[in-house]
């Protein structure tokens, strides 16, 4: 989704100004790398559970114990000797995860009504709702976030805001504006040419104009790269499927980024645009729905990531008309709908990486973990198979093995719980009863399996 509005600058001060600060120290927020913390010095903490899934694929761990050290996890193991002088939060009868992550979110915005969202909000409203859509989500699990398009870099301003601890959200890897061909997906279509907006627009057409706007994108804070490389659901243009970059513009957008140790996320639904974007060399292509046979066998020879966003496809054609949508975004939706599965279970079935994906924002934030149910009753998928997508997958993709996406020593101490077993029962995903982050709790129920 684009936006239009003001500069830059005005859009930091009101988010700045638009949030409420929150006690922590900057290491707690950032989303650096992970090291041997300065444990002189520091609170220590136990979480004491039932149960532990570690993210990384094996059995569960009975009678977990995790030793927290400032905002890094320390030591994990049944059963571990808690040293004295440490503060135990006990859990009870509850499953520990690691932290939750969402590979593909739009924080800085919330679809209400199709013509009002386009053209009686600007930047400045995105800002100052941002810090709330952040907390929600941080609230249900998720403790990071690769934000995958915002407005006027919003999202490097909320980024920056969480980081210095002004603002309660998950860790986020951000994209500033994506980048987008004339009438393309994140062009403004449809609609009379004498409408004029007034933004930081990411449209960029031929080989020069799309290196020089990745160039912009990074120095404004951007840690990576989205590209819209072909049509899409909630724009207006004809084709959902159809590429609206050519390989050459791709293979330079890509090089470019990479060039600067950027990654690239790819917007495609169509199988063309899958394959371009695929042969340039991103690092995963966001829902890509109508991938076929070529596609796929490129995309496991490229290790490519595939982030299917599932739960956006109910949500548009149940909610769709509410929410003012015009016919064709509907049947476009619709359309989508009838093959899509069909091709993301021929990716699972090759082995194509997976990473979890929702593209909250498209639906309310907060409520990302009910993508879980529908991967495994609609794609086959196992329990942990989507666990791991949210967890060590995800960060492999984000390139933060290092520091999330497992319950580990060294890594950040990005800890949730909920009280049954999500193995059994993958919807316990949706009622998350205890968050950490960094070592600082951020919710925690009374129920008796969270206590």
């Amino acid at each position: 989704m684009t936006a239009s509005g003001p500069r830059v600058a005005t859009v930091l001060a009101v988010l700045v100004a638009g949030t409420t600060a929150l006690a922590q120290s900057p290491s707690q927020g950032s989303g650096g790398a992970a090291g041997a913390p300065d444990t002189a010095h520091v609170e220590r903490v136990a979480i004491r559970a039932a149960h532990l899934i570690d993210g990384k694929g094996g059995a569960p761990m009975p009678d977990a114990v995790v030793l927290i050290a400032g905002d890094r996890i320390e030591r994990v193991g049944s059963r571990l000797p808690i040293p004295s002088g440490t503060r135990v939060i006990d859990l009870g009868g509850a499953t520990l995860l690691p932290g939750l992550i969402d590979v593909h979110t739009h924080i800085t915005g919330q679809a209400e009504n199709y013509y009002a969202d386009l053209f009686r909000r600007s930047p400045i409203d995105a800002a100052v709702r941002a810090h709330i859509y952040a907390r929600r989500t941080l609230e249900a699990g998720f403790t990071t976030i690769r934000n995958v398009g915002a407005p006027e870099f919003v999202d490097v301003a909320l980024r920056n805001a969480i980081n210095d601890g002004e603002v309660e959200g998950p860790r986020m890897e951000v994209s500033g504006i994506p980048l987008s061909a004339t009438g393309g997906h994140g062009d403004l279509n449809g609609f009379s040419p004498y409408i004029q907006f007034n933004q930081l627009s990411g449209i960029a057409d031929g080989v020069d104009e799309i290196r020089k706007k990745v160039r912009f994108d990074i120095r404004q804070g951007a840690d990576l790269i989205k590209v819209l490389a072909g049509g899409g659901v909630l724009s207006e243009e004809a084709s959902v499927g159809g590429a609206q970059y050519s390989q050459e513009e791709l293979n330079a957008l890509v090089e470019e980024a990479h060039m600067w140790g950027k990654r690239v996320a790819a917007h495609a639904h169509g199988a063309e645009p899958i394959k371009r974007a695929t042969r340039a060399g991103v690092n995963s292509i966001e829902h890509g729905g109508l991938i076929d046979a070529e596609g796929v066998q490129l995309m496991v020879q490229h290790g490519t990531y595939l982030v299917p966003d599932i739960y956006t496809d109910y949500y548009i054609v149940q909610q769709g008309r509410q929410l003012g949508y015009p016919d064709i975004i509907i049947d476009k939706e619709k359309e989508l709908r009838k093959s899509q599965v069909v091709n993301w279970k021929r990716a699972i079935a090759a082995g194509v990486k997976l990473a979890f994906g929702t593209d909250a924002g498209v639906y309310p934030h907060g409520t990302n973990a009910r993508q879980f149910a529908l991967l495994v009753g609609d794609l086959g998928l196992t329990p942990m198979q989507v666990i791991q997508m949210a967890t060590i997958n995800a960060a492999d993709l984000m390139g933060w093995s290092d520091r999330v996406g497992a319950i580990a020593p060294g890594l950040y101490a990005d800890v949730v719980a909920v009280g049954g077993d999500p193995l059994k029962d993958i919807t316990q995903l949706e009622r998350v009863c205890f968050v950490m982050k960094g070592g600082v709790v951020v919710k925690e129920n009374a129920a008796p399996a969270c206590r």
